[in-house]
C-alpha cells in the first residue's frame, strides 16, 4: 500500500476523504456532459478572456512550449495554440477528458502542436526544465498536495520559465453547506487565500511576479451556472433532458451559498504569475 504524505493524511483527517478518490471523482464529474452543459466549455470563471489574460502575462509566443495542467477537454490549450501560436502539452487526471481533448485538437486542426496526456499534477511525467511556461486554471485549489504540485511546476520549468495560475480563493470559514465532497468538486473546500497561494509557489522556489483579483468573474460565472441550472431543470421536468445523478435542490443550494460567500468576500478569484529564477536547482 502506498504511504500517504503528511499533507494527504491531513486531508483524510480533516475531510474524511481519500486524496486519490477526490482526484478520481473530480475528473469524472468535470468530464461529464452534465457538468459541461452547466459550466460551459471553458469550465472556469472568466472563460477565454482570462485565459488570454494569462497568455499575455506569460508573454507567450510561437517559440514558447507550454504545459497546461488539468487541461480538461483541451479548450484552453487549443485556444492558446491558436491565439499565440505556441506549442501546448496538456495533462489531465481523467482519461476520458484526455481522449476528448485529443479529438477536439484534431477537429481544430492543431493536433500537430497541441498534445494531451493522462497524468497527475503532483507527479508530472516530464523531465526537468521541459517547459518555458505553465498554466493551471481553476484546478490548483483541488489538488490534495498543493506543495507537491508546486514543486513539480517548478521542476519542469526551465530556468527563467513562468507559471500562471487562475484560481478560486477562500478567506475564512464557509457554511457547512459548502463543505464535504461536493465542496471539493465545486473547488471551494481547500481553496486558499491569495497570500497562501503565493507562499506555496515561493516554497517551490518560484518568485511571484503579479497578482490580479477577478472576483467579478467568479460571481458572473456562478450566476451563469444558476441560469443554466434553471433551464436544465425545466427541460428535465418536461422529459426533454436526462441528467442522471443531478440533484437540482443540492445544486441550487450550493449556488445560493456560494453567491452569498462571494458577496461577503469569503470566496473570490485570482490570477497569479510566478517565475523560476534564471539558475536554480530543484
Amino acid at each position: 500500500m502506498k504511504t500517504r504524505s503528511p499533507r494527504e493524511a491531513a486531508v483524510v483527517r480533516t475531510h474524511g476523504l481519500v486524496p486519490s478518490a477526490v482526484k478520481q471523482c473530480c475528473a469524472a464529474v468535470y468530464g461529464s456532459d452534465a457538468v459541461q452543459m452547466l459550466l460551459g466549455e471553458s469550465l472556469h470563471p472568466g472563460g477565454m478572456e482570462l485565459t488570454e489574460r494569462l497568455g499575455d502575462l506569460l508573454n507567450l509566443t510561437p517559440r514558447t512550449r507550454v504545459l497546461d495542467v488539468a487541461a480538461g477537454r483541451g479548450t484552453s490549450a487549443i485556444f492558446l495554440a491558436e491565439r499565440f501560436g505556441c506549442e501546448v502539452v496538456g495533462i489531465d487526471y481523467g482519461r476520458d477528458n484526455v481522449e476528448a481533448a485529443r479529438r477536439a485538437a484534431q477537429v481544430k486542426g492543431v493536433d500537430a502542436n497541441v498534445t494531451f496526456h493522462s497524468a497527475d499534477a503532483e507527479q508530472l511525467p516530464f523531465s526537468d526544465c521541459s517547459f518555458d511556461a505553465l498554466i493551471c486554471e481553476c484546478a490548483f485549489c483541488t489538488f490534495p498536495d498543493k506543495a507537491a504540485a508546486a514543486r513539480e511546476f517548478s521542476r519542469v520549468l526551465r530556468p527563467g520559465g513562468v507559471a500562471g495560475l487562475s484560481d478560486l480563493t477562500r478567506n475564512g470559514a464557509l457554511p457547512p453547506e459548502l463543505e464535504g465532497l461536493i465542496s471539493w468538486i465545486a473547488c471551494v473546500a481547500d481553496a486558499k487565500s491569495p497570500s497562501d497561494y503565493a507562499i506555496l509557489l515561493s516554497g517551490a522556489a518560484l518568485t511571484v511576479n503579479a497578482m490580479e483579483r477577478h472576483d467579478d468573474a467568479l460571481a458572473e460565472f456562478v450566476n451563469q451556472i444558476r441560469t443554466r441550472l434553471l433551464a436544465a431543470e425545466i427541460m428535465a421536468s418536461l422529459q426533454k433532458l436526462l441528467l442522471p445523478g443531478v440533484d437540482f435542490n443540492v445544486a441550487e443550494s450550493t449556488i445560493r451559498f456560494a453567491l452569498a460567500a462571494i458577496e461577503e468576500g469569503k470566496l473570490g478569484y485570482v490570477i497569479i504569475t510566478a517565475s523560476k529564477p534564471p539558475s536554480i536547482a530543484i
